[in-house]
């Protein structure tokens, strides 16, 4: 399951992700509100933290989410992943590059530096 994070700024969206993250959870929740925030911004910021509960990504939620990155791919400005699960911290720090935007990599207990650093201005 996925749910959205409210009560971030504008132009920045997060979501947690719950239990077995399936590729109806991306249809029903990340790709509405992903696709509505791009048709307002021109680029975006993602908040994507992993719950205590998250047990991993069915084959087509993977697929999903490469689809949606890959159609915004210049839109990202910053994407945050906030996760203690080591397969998924392994796979981000090898593959981190491949993710549009800048990326970083942080620790669960790091979330609220995670946060400000997705909200954080861009330097003039």
């Amino acid at each position: 399951m996925i749910e959205l994070i409210d009560g971030l700024p504008p132009g920045t969206l997060g979501f947690r992700a719950h239990g077995q993250v399936s590729s109806d959870d991306y249809e029903r929740v990340m790709v509405p509100d992903v696709e509505a925030a791009f048709a307002l911004n021109r680029k975006l910021r993602l908040l994507y933290v992993t719950a205590d509960d998250f047990t991993g990504f069915d084959p087509g939620a993977m697929w999903d989410d490469a689809k949606l990155s890959a159609r915004h791919f210049s839109g990202w400005d910053r994407v945050a992943l906030v996760t203690d699960v080591p397969w998924l911290r392994k796979a981000a720090a090898t593959l981190g590059f491949l993710v549009p935007g800048r990326f970083r990599l942080f620790a669960s207990a790091d979330l609220a530096e995670a946060q400000r650093w997705v909200d954080a201005p861009d330097p003039p």
